[in-house]
C-alpha cells in the first residue's frame, strides 16, 4: 500500500520535539560559513559567485537539508521532495509514487498508469528547479560560451559540463545566461544525452524570469519552455508552476525516501 505523503513542516514539528539539544552549534555554524565562503571564492567563475549572491548566497543554498515542491497537473499535483545533501528523494504523483534511495531508483504504479521513465525523471524537475544553485554541485567543469541574443539584448553565458560517471547523463551540456546589469539567472540551455550515451548539438532552452523569495533565496516561480531553432529563440511554447515551496534545514530520516513493499526497483522503464 502506498505510504501517506507527511508536509514537511508537520513531520518537522515532530522530529524537532525529540531532537535533544546539540552543544556548539553557534560556533559549528560559524565554522561551517567561513568554510564555505571560502570554498565558493575559489571553485567557481567569477560571473556564477555573482549569480549565486544575486539569489542569495551559495553559502546560503547549503545551509538547507530538505526542499520539497508541488507542481500542479489537471488531476493531481506531483509533490517532489528531496534531501539537498545526498539528493536521496521522493515524487508522489496521486497513487503513484517514485524515488531514489541513495543507491536505487524505485517505481510503486498498482494502477500500472505511469507511462514515463522513473530513472530519467525523479529528479528531473528538482534540477530545473534549483537553477542556478545546482550548478555549483561537484564533478563540475565551467567555460566559456557566446551571448545568447534574445529581442535585440545580449545575454552572456558559462559553458558547464560533467566529469565522466557524474550523473545519470555525464555527457549533457547546459549554458547558464544571466542578465548583464543584474547577474540574475535569465536563460537556460541544455541538451539531452539520456539512453543514447552519444554528444548533442540540439540545445534546449527554458526561459527563467518568473522568480520568488523563499526563506532567504530567490528560487523560479514558474519556467518556460520555448521554441527555438539553435540558438534562434522563439515564444514560449510550456510553462511549469511551482507551488507550496518549502526549505528546512531539517533532513527526514533515510527510511522516508525508501522504497514501500508494493514498488519495484526500475533501470531504465524496466522493473525488477
Amino acid at each position: 500500500m502506498i505510504r501517506q505523503l507527511l508536509p514537511i513542516s508537520m513531520f518537522l514539528l515532530f522530529l524537532g520535539c525529540k531532537e535533544s539539544a546539540k552543544e556548539n552549534t553557534s560556533k559549528e555554524t560559524t565554522q561551517s560559513k567561513k568554510t564555505e565562503t571560502n570554498y565558493v571564492e575559489n571553485r567557481y567563475p567569477e560571473a556564477l559567485q555573482k549569480i549565486f549572491d544575486v539569489h542569495g548566497t551559495y553559502g546560503a543554498w547549503k545551509q538547507y537539508r530538505t526542499l520539497s515542491f508541488e507542481i500542479p497537473k489537471d488531476e493531481t499535483n506531483e509533490i517532489h521532495v528531496l534531501d539537498l545533501r545526498s539528493r536521496i528523494d521522493l515524487v508522489t504523483m496521486g497513487n503513484m509514487q517514485m524515488g531514489f534511495d541513495g543507491n536505487k531508483v524505485w517505481l510503486a504504479d498498482p494502477e500500472k498508469t505511469y507511462q514515463g521513465d522513473p530513472v530519467f525523471y525523479h529528479n528531473l524537475m528538482f534540477y530545473f528547479y534549483a537553477m542556478p544553485f545546482v550548478l555549483g554541485d561537484e564533478g563540475i567543469n565551467y567555460g566559456e560560451t557566446k551571448d545568447l541574443l534574445v529581442d535585440g539584448k545580449s545575454f552572456p553565458g558559462i559553458s558547464i559540463t560533467y566529469d565522466t560517471g557524474v550523473g545519470t547523463s555525464p555527457k549533457d551540456e547546459y549554458y547558464l545566461h544571466y542578465d548583464p546589469e543584474t547577474f540574475q539567472m535569465a536563460w537556460l540551455g541544455y541538451t539531452v544525452t539520456y539512453r543514447t550515451g552519444e554528444d548533442s548539438d540540439n540545445i534546449k532552452w527554458i526561459r527563467y524570469d518568473d522568480w520568488q523569495k523563499v526563506e532567504d533565496l530567490i528560487l523560479p516561480k514558474s519556467i518556460s519552455w520555448v521554441a527555438y531553432e539553435g540558438r534562434e529563440i522563439g515564444d514560449k511554447i510550456n510553462t511549469v508552476n511551482f507551488e507550496n515551496i518549502e526549505l528546512s534545514k531539517k533532513s527526514m530520516p533515510n527510511e522516508f525516501y525508501n522504497k514501500p513493499e508494493a514498488g519495484v526497483f526500475v533501470t531504465g522503464k524496466s522493473q525488477s
